[in-house]
């Protein structure tokens, strides 16, 4: 994927098409985040979520050139909605484990914020839990800089089959998304509460805060509350939209 493709068009859509969600502060119900996703529109297979061709795209440079096309699009979003004064602490972005074991990425990233003329802080790149599997001291040493110029970053999918905890204590990053596989095993009850409860601890104690995702009812927001859980993403918060569609609470009344 080069530069020349970033305004291409497939059946009158974006190639690359960024779509949002809220994540909501239990306590308030007011959106505190935006997070990305990603829609690849081809030509011969049609639209393509993340899950089908970030594999393949992380088997070579073509995810950084994807990621390029992503970032672009969402510091403009950023820019668009402060302008209409939209409230969020931060806005999302993927950054594949290729990218950010990258050499100059600390100059490139601060390029693209001063070519957008965006606050460091306005920006979180979402890690897949791979990093606690394959990151290295490199990957380590790259997320604490970045963070040092008022960068974030979220491990997503945290607490699954695929994330080892311990490793956690390796990457030095803001946030964590817990695992939506989380959700269907919470329940009412002392045992379940003690368990969600022991991972979001030990994410705090790795000055990590914690955000769930997969919340779909009240009752699971109340539960996440208890466990000291205080943001959620999801159904209850909002699917993925447009930027057009985003709205504040009150317009969204």
């Amino acid at each position: 994927m080069d530069e020349e493709i970033k305004d291409a068009k497939v059946g009158g859509l974006r190639a690359v098409e960024m779509f949002y969600r809220g994540i909501r502060e239990f306590a308030s119900g007011d959106t505190s985040f935006l997070q990305s996703k990603t829609r690849l529109n081809t030509p011969d297979f049609g639209t393509l979520m993340p899950e089908t061709y970030r594999k393949v795209a992380e088997l070579s440079n073509q995810c950084i050139s994807l990621f390029d096309l992503e970032l672009r699009q969402v510091l403009e979003t950023i820019k668009n909605l402060q302008a209409r004064e939209f409230y969020f602490r931060w806005c999302s972005v993927y950054m594949p484990l290729r990218q950010l074991g990258e050499k100059g990425l600390h100059q490139k990233m601060m390029s693209k914020m001063d070519e957008f003329e965006v606050d460091t802080n306005r920006l979180c790149f979402e890690l897949s839990p791979d990093v606690l599997v394959e990151g290295t001291k490199v990957h380590s040493a790259a997320i604490e800089n970045l963070r040092n110029r008022g960068f974030h970053f979220m491990i997503t999918e945290f607490g699954g089959l695929n994330s080892p905890l311990m490793r956690l204590a390796f990457f030095p990053v803001d946030y964590v998304m817990l695992s939506s596989e989380m959700i269907g095993y919470l329940r009412d009850d002392d045992r379940s509460l003690s368990a969600v409860g022991s991972i979001v601890e030990f994410a705090e104690g790795m000055n990590a805060t914690t955000i769930a995702d997969g919340v779909s009812k009240a009752e699971h927001a109340e539960m996440l509350y208890r466990t000291q859980c205080n943001f959620g993403a999801g159904p209850l918060a909002g699917n993925y939209v447009a930027e057009r569609y985003l709205r504040k609470k009150r317009e969204a009344e």
